[in-house]
């Protein structure tokens, strides 16, 4: 095949999404949008979410209308094990988890993500993020409880049901492996 028959990647798509785009998009997947906090053209909201598992999860969104949203997961606290050990979890989670990625803050504090490009950002593509992070941060419980909380063990849910369940369930049979049998 000559480079003249290659396929061409699409031009980029000049679809944009608006903050009110998200707020609207975010009621309608059953999560009351909190106030914004606008600096520079870049739209942020802060969440606390739940999953099935796992609750609290503080979310916060970042939406830059050139380039698209970062879900952004506060997924613990500063570690204070051994560095490397956990570098290696988040690392092998990397590779388990290819549509979400785990970093470390500056200030050492393991952080998911999961980005959606501006020309896909829409209503269905921010609520599979959202499930997807939600999905991982329960998958995952048991594997950071150490992290989490100063016991190490999960606290029972003491008959706590979660505020995203109707959101987990919509997207359930795209959440592959990450929905636990």
């Amino acid at each position: 095949m000559s480079a003249a028959e290659l396929p061409r990647p699409d031009p980029p798509s000049s679809a944009t999404a608006s903050a009110t785009d998200v707020e609207r998009w975010l009621a309608e997947l059953g999560i009351a949008p909190p106030p914004r906090i606008e600096r520079d053209r870049v739209v942020a909201w802060d969440l606390e979410l739940d999953g099935r598992r796992r609750f609290g999860i503080p979310v916060t969104l970042i939406l830059d209308p050139s380039l698209g949203l970062i879900v952004w997961v506060h997924f613990a606290p500063p570690i204070g094990d051994s560095f490397r050990v956990s570098y290696r979890k988040l690392l092998r989670w990397n590779d388990e988890f290819p549509f979400v990625k785990f970093a470390i803050a500056p200030d050492e504090r393991p952080i998911l993500t999961a980005e959606i490009p501006i020309a896909r950002l829409e209503l269905d593509e921010l609520g599979l993020a959202l499930a997807r992070v939600l999905a991982t941060c329960d998958r995952l419980l048991e594997a950071s409880a150490a992290w989490l909380w100063y016991d190490g063990r999960v606290p029972p849910a003491a008959g706590r049901t979660s505020r995203q369940a109707a959101l987990l369930e919509r997207y359930a049979d795209r959440l592959g492996e990450l929905i636990e049998p």
